[in-house]
């Protein structure tokens, strides 16, 4: 059997966020990269805001994305490694991503190695200067003891909160847009005069595009948004990273 060596990734998929037809529009393109991660790759990383929200409780999990566990379920019965960090709409991760489904999860940014080549990953919410409200509200939502304490309300009731906080954050506009359009592409600039590193992937501000950072050893690779109706992706394949469209 082939040794499976290409590696993908993808971000801000919003599931659950527009129509049914968008969204029917996602699920499937999303089965179709599915398909190409099972038939060569080794990994599928999942950068955040895959979901426009999520809460889970011990015993009850939200309603409305079975066919896209199944999917991931898929992927990890085929071998690829599945790996999701959380943005800042699915922003808490519980077991059940990890238990049931064998999806590996992560908070803030991460680093790995395919082919001998560094891959520094985020989401990149909380990334860079700037945005202090949401980093303090991302630091008390993420608190395991206030997590505790939502468990106690109504299932229905928490998950409108968390649909509500959803849309807080989209509804969250920075005072400077143009200075948080560049935050990350700053941020990694700045990385790459401290550490060794080959590609910088990441979401979250929906402006797809990459660059060559200084020193010319690496790049910054954003990955874009799937709500517009492209579904970009990023694939690491024989030694080079592309950035590709999954649209015929």
């Amino acid at each position: 059997m082939a040794v499976k060596e290409s590696v993908y990734f993808v971000s801000d998929l919003h599931l659950g966020l527009q129509e049914p037809l968008e969204e029917e529009r996602k699920l499937r393109a999303f089965a179709r990269l599915a398909d190409m991660a099972v038939s060569d790759g080794a990994a599928l990383y999942m950068l955040g805001d895959v979901l426009d929200y999520w809460m889970e409780f011990r015993n009850v999990v939200p309603k409305g994305f079975t066919r896209f566990f199944c999917i991931l379920r898929r992927l990890v019965d085929a071998g690829v490694e599945v790996r999701w960090l959380a943005g800042n709409h699915d922003f808490y991760l519980g077991s059940f991503i990890e238990r049931e489904l064998g999806v590996g999860t992560g908070y803030g940014m991460e680093e790995v190695e395919h082919g001998g080549r560094r891959f520094l990953i985020a989401h990149g919410d909380g990334l860079g200067e700037g945005d202090l409200g949401y980093k303090l509200f991302a630091r008390f939502a993420r608190n395991r003891f206030n997590l505790g304490l939502l468990t106690l309300f109504h299932a229905d009731l928490a998950t409108g909160l968390m649909r509500w906080l959803s849309r807080l954050s989209r509804d969250h506009k920075p005072v400077n847009l143009s200075y948080e359009n560049d935050r990350l592409l700053n941020f990694a600039r700045s990385l790459a005069t401290e550490r060794d590193f080959d590609y910088f992937l990441c979401g979250h501000n929906h402006v797809l595009g990459e660059h060559e950072l200084p020193g010319g050893r690496s790049r910054y690779v954003n990955l874009g948004s799937w709500i517009d109706g492209s579904t970009p992706y990023a694939v690491y394949r024989e030694g080079s990273l592309r950035l590709l469209d999954l649209q015929p």
